[in-house]
């Protein structure tokens, strides 16, 4: 057996020089590898991908994916997501081990199944709730979810996800996400008042029993921090601005962003939303910073203006830990046959996380 080649020789390369030898070694290896990219990845990586998407779309691209080795240019989840999806034979690769999640990190398996017992003590649990968890979430929270009956969502099902939940069982606790988990609430006509945030770092949550069995949804209080920093005073400000002008926003934006916007979606809804737009139309984006920028680059020839709808920049940071050099070191290490940074789920872990997956893709 060969060994890796280090990373820190890669540290001083150029992003040309990475440019350079990432397409050399993609050529090398042809079919054996294939790359996928989240539409919130850096320009000078997403420029090599072969497949582009939202979760849910990579998630099944993941499990569609012909080639032995998957290169995930997003977050840990995602390359959990495409190692559970994925035939056994199959490697899933994540380009930086650092490139995480910092709303995933808001959920973590003890503290959800800490709440899960406090509801216990307040109600029959297991009857009562079914758990759905936002795919921005660890492996072991989706196979919380295979176990207890529940359920992965992502930004583009979220609304189908939870009719089927409420048809399990009567209430449902979403994490990690509040956020979206309100906006889909409310668009299923559930008020706010019946939709409480549980505080992982309170006991119950910060809740009465008598708050608890009212609810209809707890929400768990997790958020994105890029989606944060969107606000609604940025869109009143657009529409003073440019009265025709349209407002689409992504559902892990607050809620007053969300209402006040005149479309809300996904990642891959966005897209396909103002591409499809007549030409000449203006567009204030609430999202990530590299995906804004791309659309308002690609809708230029179409007299389409794309603005980013916060004052100051904000990007997705750990995504950006995907960079030319992390990618061009992992694709070289592949010439080289060696393999660095796979991601592998635990195989009890991965069975019952791949059942809560599985409902989730049946579904949509």
């Amino acid at each position: 057996m060969t060994t890796p080649l280090p990373f820190d020789a890669y540290n001083s390369l150029s992003d040309a020089e990475c440019e350079a030898r990432i397409r050399a070694a993609r050529h090398q290896l042809g079919k054996e590898v294939v790359l996928l990219c989240h539409h919130y990845q850096r320009a000078d990586v997403y420029q090599h991908a072969d497949l582009t998407g939202d979760s849910l779309k990579l998630s099944r691209l993941a499990a569609q994916a012909d080639s032995p080795y998957i290169v995930f240019c997003g977050v840990h989840f995602m390359a959990e997501v495409a190692d559970i999806l994925s035939r056994p034979e199959q490697t899933a690769i994540l380009p930086d081990l650092a490139a995480g999640c910092s709303m995933a990190d808001m959920a973590n398996l003890a503290k959800v199944e800490r709440c899960w017992r406090e509801l216990g003590e307040v109600l029959d649990v297991e009857r009562e709730f079914t758990p759905v968890t936002y795919i921005n979430s660890a492996a072991d929270l989706k196979a919380f979810c295979g176990a207890h009956g529940g359920i992965v969502c992502t930004s583009s099902n979220a609304g189908s996800i939870a009719r089927w939940a409420f048809a399990q069982r009567p209430k449902i606790l979403f994490f990690p996400d509040q956020h979206l988990g309100r906006w889909t609430g409310h668009n299923l006509g559930i008020p706010l008042e019946d939709m409480q945030v549980w505080d992982p770092d309170l006991e119950c949550g910060g809740l009465t029993p008598a708050q608890i069995e009212k609810a209809k949804i707890l929400l768990w209080k997790g958020h994105c921090s890029v989606h944060q920093m969107f606000q609604k005073r940025h869109i009143d400000a657009f529409r003073a601005r440019y009265p025709d002008g349209i407002v689409i926003a992504h559902p892990e934006c607050n809620f007053e962003v969300c209402a006040a916007s005149d479309h809300v979606g996904s990642t891959e809804f966005i897209v396909k939303t103002i591409k499809a737009a007549p030409p000449g139309t203006r567009w204030l984006v609430g999202t990530e910073l590299n995906l804004v920028d791309r659309l308002a680059r690609e809708m230029l020839p179409q007299n389409k203006i794309v603005q980013f709808m916060a004052t100051t920049i904000c990007m997705c940071s750990t995504m950006q830990r995907i960079d030319p050099q992390h990618l061009a070191w992992t694709l070289e290490n592949l010439v080289a046959g060696q393999v660095v940074n796979p991601i592998v789920v635990p195989p009890h872990e991965a069975e019952l996380a791949k059942r809560a997956l599985d409902r989730m893709l049946a579904i949509s």
